[in-house]
């Protein structure tokens, strides 16, 4: 009885196609994912996390489209009248949607290139934020303040992108201006001196100390401190800090701006100082 059913069952064309179908989708997927899952390991070595789970996902979508297809023709549809029509339709679609089309293809351009990973911190245009996800058509960020940022992948190409964390040190530069009765060779001395005080300020590359020139109401230097860059922020904050006590230890003049206006009969100059306004 069994056996009756069973030859039954292949000799119908209906439920041998249904069979093959089934075949070719329960062996298919999980080849597919099989494949993207091993070529996402070999990638990531040479594009990275995202560059290797993107291209991934790319030949994945690509395998189930291809499963799509074998599993339509076995049912018997004429997929060359409905690929013409497609392509007729993706003509269409193509000019209607450039701009997607050019965030994809940005998209396979920085993953090849690799200029930032995930977790990096960049900067494109006046937006500053963390790389939260490399995507077919977009760049996530999470801003300083905890907003998600959608940037799209033509602008990144389009517009200069700075990768703030590519390096693992970073160069924290201040100007400072001192009177002009201050001794430059003195100045020079506090500033290297309290660069060398602060722990997380390395020693080598050494720290930069230059004299920058005259300025309208001081003399005005660069100090320059390498710092790794987890410690960035904590040497940006304390370094200005550092220098204002070290120049009241001292007795080094930070000056405000100064004015000399003439006037009277006799013109004689008459000193003006400029002053901040106290707040009440």
């Amino acid at each position: 009885m069994l056996a009756d059913l069973i030859g039954e069952f292949w000799d119908n064309p209906s439920y041998q196609r249904m069979a093959k179908a089934l075949i070719i989708a329960v062996t298919g997927i999980p080849l597919v994912l099989l494949v993207s899952g091993v070529l996402s390991r070999l990638l990531r070595h040479r594009l990275g996390q995202q560059g290797g789970d993107l291209l991934a996902r790319i030949v994945r979508y690509g395998g189930y489209l291809m499963v799509l297809v074998a599993v339509l023709q076995e049912f018997g549809f004429n997929l060359a009248a409905v690929l013409g029509a497609a392509g007729i339709a993706g003509v269409a679609i193509g000019f209607a949607s450039q701009t997607s089309l050019s965030n994809l293809i940005s998209g396979l351009f920085i993953v090849g290139e690799r200029p930032f990973e995930k977790g990096d911190i960049i900067e494109v245009g006046n937006i500053t934020g963390t790389v939260e996800e490399i995507g077919l058509m977009a760049l996530t960020l999470r801003t300083f303040d905890n907003r998600s940022v959608r940037v799209p992948n033509e602008m990144l190409v389009k517009n200069t992108v700075v990768t703030v964390t590519r390096y693992p040190i970073r160069r924290i530069d201040l100007t400072i201006g001192v009177a002009y009765t201050e001794s430059i060779d003195r100045v020079m001395r506090v500033l290297r001196g309290v660069a060398d005080d602060h722990p997380a300020v390395l020693d080598e590359p050494e720290t930069i100390i230059v004299f920058n020139g005259f300025g309208e109401s001081s003399l005005n230097f660069m100090i320059g401190a390498w710092t790794i860059k987890e410690d960035v922020l904590k040497v940006k904050n304390e370094l200005p800090l550092r220098l204002k006590e070290a120049f009241d230890r001292e007795g080094i003049e930070i000056p405000f701006p100064h004015r000399v206006l003439a006037g009277g009969k006799s013109m004689d100059p008459i000193p003006v100082v400029l002053r901040e306004p106290k707040p009440d």
